[in-house]
C-alpha cells in the first residue's frame, strides 16, 4: 500500500524536475549548469520515493497496513 502512495510525491517531483530542466535549456552560462544540476537532483528525489515505498512495503513496516488491520480485528490472526 505504501508503494502505491509513494507515486503521489514522486509525480510532483517529476513535474518539478521537468519544468526546471525545461527552463534550464533556455538559460545561458552558469545558470544553465545550475539548472541542469537542480533538475537532475529533483529527478533523483522523485526516484527515491518509489524505492523507499517498495522497501517499506516489502519489509512489512508500512504504517497504513497496520492501521487497516487494526480496523478489522476479526481478520487478523
Amino acid at each position: 500500500m505504501c508503494f502505491f502512495f509513494s507515486f503521489l510525491p514522486a509525480t510532483g517531483w517529476l513535474v518539478i524536475g521537468f519544468f526546471v530542466l525545461f527552463a534550464a535549456t533556455r538559460a545561458k552560462g552558469g545558470l544553465r549548469t545550475f539548472g541542469l544540476g537542480l533538475g537532475i537532483w529533483a529527478l533523483l528525489i522523485a526516484l527515491m520515493f518509489p524505492i523507499m515505498g517498495a522497501y517499506v512495503t516489502v519489509s512489512g513496516a508500512c504504517p497504513m497496513d497496520a492501521m487497516m488491520k487494526s480496523m478489522h480485528p476479526e481478520s487478523s490472526p
